[in-house]
């Protein structure tokens, strides 16, 4: 299975809880550390995408941006022997070239030293739009004199390497995709939680997954 989440509401915690939109994102990122690691232990969730930083974030105050980056970078440093100790590949989609260049090395690491495990592959969405993804893949398409068809499409997608998304989960009560991965949740089986980001739980997760199993999906068929 494929599982994305856009992981929204991070601010909104924060402001009932009376705390600076920082604390928000702080405690937002423990939860992806539990929900990650959660996956590695289910054995159904092979592929996890996180929607982490869209290409339109960059329209936040500078502050919030900055601690977004600082926060990433602490992250990944901190939390690579989480990667080690439950097999985790660590990946990314999106355009990663806007970040510092120490941002960028840190990413590439934690690439490198994950890059054997298999248990699961937790692809983090990093200055990432799904429309500028797709025209970049139609540029591709030109410089490699391409023709452009569905298939050329996925193939020059950041996501070539992984499969379609089958179940995507939003958080915070939002009802909409926001420019993520709209190619490849074509078919996928979409769920929308009050819950906002930092209060999410593995429980939640699992009730949702049992859900889904219910669900017929029929690609389109009868």
């Amino acid at each position: 299975m494929h599982l994305a989440i856009i992981m929204d509401g991070n601010g909104r915690w924060a402001k009932a809880q009376n705390k600076n939109r920082t604390e928000g994102h702080k405690v937002g990122a423990e939860v992806v550390k539990k929900i990650t690691t959660y996956c590695s232990n289910n054995p159904e969730i092979k592929y996890l995408t996180l929607y982490a930083f869209s290409t339109e974030n960059w329209k936040r105050p500078k502050m919030e941006v900055d601690f977004l980056m600082k926060l990433l970078d602490n992250w990944l440093k901190k939390e690579l022997e989480t990667y080690i100790k439950n097999e985790v590949r660590f990946e990314v989609i999106g355009d990663i070239s806007k970040f510092s260049k120490k941002l960028q090395k840190r990413i590439e690491i934690t690439k490198e030293k994950t890059k054997n495990f298999n248990r699961l592959t937790q692809i983090l969405a990093l200055n990432y739009g799904s429309r500028d993804e797709i025209i970049r893949a139609v540029k591709k398409l030109c410089d490699k004199n391409l023709e452009v068809t569905e298939e050329n499409i996925s193939k020059n997608l950041d996501t070539a390497n992984f499969p379609d998304v089958d179940l995507l989960i939003r958080t915070s009560g939002e009802v909409r995709l926001s420019n993520f991965l709209l190619w490849q949740v074509a078919y996928a089986e979409m769920f929308f939680t009050p819950t906002l980001w930092p209060d999410f739980t593995e429980k939640e997760l699992e009730e949702i997954i049992e859900n889904y199993k219910k669900r017929e999906r029929r690609f389109g068929g009868i």
